[in-house]
């Protein structure tokens, strides 16, 4: 330390390079420097990571429905692809489709609508009791983006936006169903934090696999899917309803279950699938 009684030494020691002044200058720079290339690269690079979600949305998209091709991944290739479907509007209040006059009424975009972040804002959602709140997501947009495919002018699949919590982490996915609206054509989830080789085998091909050709509801229009523990019997009367747990993840698998079970349920898309079922 410098003696405090000589005014050259203390000048001296606090213009040095290594003074605790300096230190901070220098540091409190290179963070500046650092936020502004960082900020530059978030702006510049924003276009290029839209695209690639909007890329990723559309090939789960495709791959619930049945229509994805391994060899497929450019993103004019998935887009050609997807422009096959129609984007409609659900209202869940109001239990119907909204046509696109109401849509721009409400202020949504077809295809720009983020569910996830509307269902975080209490103007624009709503909160979900204990008692329905199966999937616990804790609360759900009013509206909801589904993809309707056409052939021949008739209803040939319905891709729906699913999410819900299974053993560590909230699972985000599409399952699609056939033109009955009651058989399943396949399901995928592009989003979610399970336990490697036990929950998170939900992505695994074998188990998606499992899923086409299986029966929602019953005659009375009741949801009857379940996801077994163990292997579904083919011999059993409910085998067209059941879907083989996955080994090891009972809660993950009680929570596709739970899922499934609220989007496809009474307050959800059940009463606007009822209705397109006729």
């Amino acid at each position: 330390m410098p003696d405090s009684q000589d005014p050259n030494l203390a000048d001296s020691y606090l213009n040095d390079k290594d003074s605790i002044k300096n230190i901070v200058i220098v540091a409190l720079s290179v963070c500046f420097v650092c936020a502004i290339v960082v900020s530059g690269a978030a702006v510049s690079l924003k276009p290029e990571r839209m695209a690639n979600k909007a890329l990723d949305r559309n090939k789960n998209i495709l791959i619930a429905a049945g229509l994805f091709e391994q060899d497929v991944t450019q993103l004019s290739e998935i887009d050609s692809l997807f422009e096959k479907f129609q984007i409609k509007i659900v209202d869940f209040e109001e239990q119907r489709f909204l046509s696109d006059v109401e849509a721009e009424a409400a202020g949504i975009n077809a295809m720009t609508y983020d569910q996830r972040k509307a269902a975080k804002d209490p103007a624009s959602s709503i909160a979900l009791t204990k008692k329905v709140d199966i999937a616990s997501i804790k609360r759900r947009a009013r509206y909801s983006v589904v993809y309707l495919l056409e052939k021949d002018g008739e209803l040939d699949r319905i891709v729906l936006p699913v999410h819900g919590y299974g053993l560590w982490s909230t699972l985000y996915g599409f399952i699609a169903l056939e033109g009955d609206v009651n058989t399943v054509s396949g399901i995928t989830f592009y989003e979610q934090q399970e336990t490697a080789g036990l929950g998170g085998e939900v992505d695994n091909p074998a188990w998606k696999a499992l899923w086409p050709g299986k029966t929602i509801y019953n005659s009375d229009h009741k949801f009857s899917l379940r996801v077994i523990k163990g292997t579904v019997n083919p011999n059993s009367p409910n085998a067209n309803f059941q879907v083989d747990g996955l080994s090891g993840a009972t809660l993950t698998s009680r929570g596709v279950e739970n899922l499934v079970a609220y989007w496809l349920g009474d307050n959800a898309f059940g009463p606007i699938l009822k209705d397109l079922e006729g």
